[in-house]
Order: structure tokens, then sequence, then C-alpha cells
């Protein structure tokens, strides 16, 4: 399941939150400033990084320059604690899934996360044409299949 870490007054995490709705893609949202970060969500967004705290925390963020603080100078727990405390230091949107993340709203980069049934629809590989299928027509490919299954799973 997608993880969708969020703050109500990003655009950006509404920009993706509606992607994902338009997709019909399944995500479980944590607005950080409503429920309290973890020391497992922030593992599970280091995990998945490749520059560590560098890739999820904004240094610009007015919380990071008062306290005038450098990464270097601080263990990770630490810092751990400090996003903890202070979760508007994160940039936004942060979503996971398995080894997949995107930090922030890139409406190519976002793509990712499509699922594979779609995937394959787009790229023609269960298809009798042999050719790529355009997006328009593939996305309403898979919403009449999904909405078959669904017809199919409340008959039964």
């Amino acid at each position: 399941m997608i993880q969708m870490y969020t703050t109500p007054s990003c655009s950006s995490c509404r920009k993706a939150k509606k992607w994902f709705e338009e997709h019909r893609i399944e995500y479980r949202e944590k607005n950080i400033f409503n429920i309290k970060l973890t020391k497992d969500d922030i593992m599970l967004m280091l995990k998945n990084t490749e520059s560590g705290f560098e890739d999820i925390i904004s240094t610009r963020s007015k919380v990071f320059q008062e306290k005038n603080l450098s990464f270097e100078d601080m263990s990770l727990r630490e810092l751990t604690e400090f996003i903890i405390e202070h979760p508007s230091v994160l940039r936004r949107p942060i979503i996971i899934e398995d080894a997949k993340m995107q930090v922030g709203y890139n409406e190519d980069e976002i793509r990712m996360f499509i699922p594979k049934r779609l995937r394959e629809i787009i790229m023609c590989t269960t298809c009798d044409k042999g050719e790529d299928c355009d997006y328009v027509h593939a996305l309403e490919t898979y919403f009449k299949e999904l909405s078959e299954k669904d017809h199919a799973h409340k008959s039964s």
C-alpha cells in the first residue's frame, strides 16, 4: 500500500492526492501535523533515500534555519527526534511504496506508482494490437476492468 506523508496547506500534496484519485490508486495518507510521526516513519523514509536526510529535509524551512542546524553535527537519533518534534522541516509530499519513493510532486516521476496491470495495458503487452496504446485509451480500459471487478465482487 502506498503511504503518503502530507500537510493540509501543501499544494504539491493536493496535486499528488488528486493524481492518485484520478488514477484510482489507493493510498494511505498521514497528515504529519495531525498525526505524530514515529521513528519507524522516519526510518521508512531514510531506507528509500539516496542521500539520507538531505533528501527529505528542507534546509530552507523556517525552524531549520532558526536553529542554525547542520546534518553533519547531529546524530541519527538527534535528527530523527528533531523531525518528530518539528515535522514542518520535511519536504512534502513524501510518497512511499515498497522500494519506491518520491519527495515532492513531479508529474512524470509519480507514474512509477502506476499499478502493474495499467502498465501492461499501456504497453499493450496483453492486447492483440502489438503496439503502444495511447494513455487515455489505456486508462479507460483499466477503469472498465476495475468497474467490472467491483461489480463481480459485489454480486458474489
